[in-house]
């Protein structure tokens, strides 16, 4: 199993975003992701992540998750295949719907279509990766990325749909939650969608887990946690219920892990303390 290490969300200045993407390639880690919110004071992710392709060699780079639907389709299939190229084939789109409404009125897209126009969006994408057309007169669209058929797909949620969605056009899920009974069921119902659909392989199974390692600033992590899903309480409150704070945990979550065929972990980091990644990578580089 892999394990995938995320920047902290309410990372701000360029120093400490450059230190954290170095130790995370320095390290025992798979992959460097970034979160996606509009009306958040978060990073951008794809900006984000196209600056971590300059400071890395190794990890992929991945969007956990990218609100596809509130960004413009064909400039989204553009800027993934520029970055694709730019990291020499290591992007993942993880992709969602997220759950907050303000996004979608910022970025003045409906917000009552959104599984729909997601559908159409991954549909429309590969096609411009592809080198097809957009309209009967319009394109191609390039650079064509490097990784043959475009950049790896994941669908992240928590709905039926997702599964659906996952099963007939992505490569795989993001379960994104602490709750291990809720993960296995996610992955056991993409694997029989995934037979039924009649695709060849297997889908990526990836697990996002919470945690926040700290020493010096104990809690501020909840409290990052806590402000992200604001609008959201009851769900923020079982998030926070759930989150990892001591390396124990971490072991006994990869161990549970394991144990039912995850590809691999991302863990999501909500304190910047920059230490938690060497007690991270102590923990991955013994197991």
């Amino acid at each position: 199993m892999k394990i995938g290490l995320s920047l902290p969300p309410t990372t701000q200045s360029l120093d400490q975003f450059c230190e954290w993407v170095r130790r995370v390639d320095a390290g025992p880690f798979s992959t460097f992701s970034v979160l996606d919110r509009l009306v958040y004071s978060n990073f951008e992710p794809l900006v984000t992540l196209a600056a971590a392709a300059t400071l890395t060699t190794r990890v992929r780079l991945m969007t956990e998750i990218l609100i596809a639907p509130i960004r413009q389709t064909a400039i989204l299939a553009k800027e993934s295949a520029t970055l694709d190229i730019l990291s020499r084939g290591r992007l993942t789109l993880g992709l969602g719907l997220g759950g907050r409404e303000d996004d979608y009125l910022a970025a003045e897209v409906p917000y009552k279509r959104r599984g729909k126009r997601l559908e159409e969006q991954m549909e429309q994408m590969k096609r411009i990766w592809a080198g097809q057309p957009v309209h009967a007169n319009v394109g191609p669209i390039g650079p064509p990325p490097t990784q043959t058929k475009g950049p790896e797909l994941l669908l992240g949620g928590y709905i039926p749909t997702t599964i659906q969605r996952v099963t007939h056009a992505a490569d795989g899920i993001i379960a994104g939650t602490n709750d291990m009974e809720q993960i296995d069921k996610m992955f056991r119902e993409v694997e029989h969608g995934w037979q039924e659909a009649g695709r060849a392989g297997k889908p990526r199974l990836v697990a996002q887990i919470d945690i926040a390692l700290e020493t010096r600033d104990v809690g501020q992590g909840r409290k990052n946690l806590l402000d992200y899903y604001a609008i959201l309480p009851s769900f923020a409150a079982s998030k926070a219920a759930t989150l990892l704070t001591t390396e124990q945990q971490l072991s006994e979550t990869m161990h549970a892990l394991e144990q039912i065929g995850t590809d691999e972990v991302v863990f999501f980091t909500w304190s910047t303390e920059i230490e938690q990644i060497d007690r991270i990578a102590d923990l991955v580089s013994s197991q």
